[in-house]
């Protein structure tokens, strides 16, 4: 069974999120790992009092909380809250929530292509099993609705299990590493046909 997710519809909240630096703090908790603020500053390049501002912030929105001490406990730690976000435009939008989602899921993306091409930048110094397991890929469908949702479904399903925060070091195989997954289903909206040129500007001189 699938953990179900919390949909976002809050605009505070989510423009809280909307911040480069929040989101790659969050990004880190998620995978399950407990960090302080200098720990989470090295991340996101920031100082760490700035940090423990976006933590503050990030807490009072409800994204994290306070961790379990280590050690002497003279540390704050923090942790990303179990739960799983999720962010869908919904007709009925007030102009502000939608506003706030559109910033949020374009913030998103922006990170995760980000992401995707450090990986892409990095593949050639990967060991040759994991350039072998990478995979960058595209393909067009043919759907109704309704097997859009399934097919998305179907996918939450076959991941449960890798979850970064749920799966720690000690239920994973000797050299997992934390790795991401970026699913986007979307129907394809007609372009606008750009014409044909009056001059062929390409052709050589």
């Amino acid at each position: 069974m699938t953990r179900e997710s919390e949909w976002l519809s809050d605009p505070k909240a989510m423009r809280a999120l909307a911040h480069p630096a929040r989101l790659l703090i969050l990004n880190k908790l998620v995978s399950g790992v407990t960090a302080t603020a200098t720990e989470v500053a090295e991340i996101a390049g920031i100082t760490p009092s700035a940090a423990s501002y976006h933590l503050r912030m990030l807490a009072k929105y409800g994204f994290v909380e306070d961790a379990p001490p280590r050690g002497d406990g003279r540390e704050r730690l923090w942790k990303a809250v179990d739960r799983s976000l999720a962010v869908g435009v919904l007709p009925d939008d007030q102009p502000d929530v939608r506003a706030a989602k559109n910033l949020l899921i374009k913030v998103f993306r922006d990170e995760a292509n980000r992401e995707a091409e450090r990986a892409l930048a990095h593949h050639a110094q990967e060991s040759e099993e994991w350039r072998e397991a990478i995979r960058f890929s595209r393909t067009i469908i043919r759907v109704d609705a309704a097997e859009m949702a399934g097919i998305y479904g179907e996918i939450e399903k076959l991941l449960e299990p890798y979850i970064a925060r749920y799966r720690d070091e000690r239920s994973a195989p000797l050299g997992a590493r934390v790795a991401e997954a970026q699913v986007s289903l979307f129907p394809h909206v007609a372009r606008t046909p750009p014409g044909i040129p009056t001059e062929d500007h390409d052709r050589p001189g």
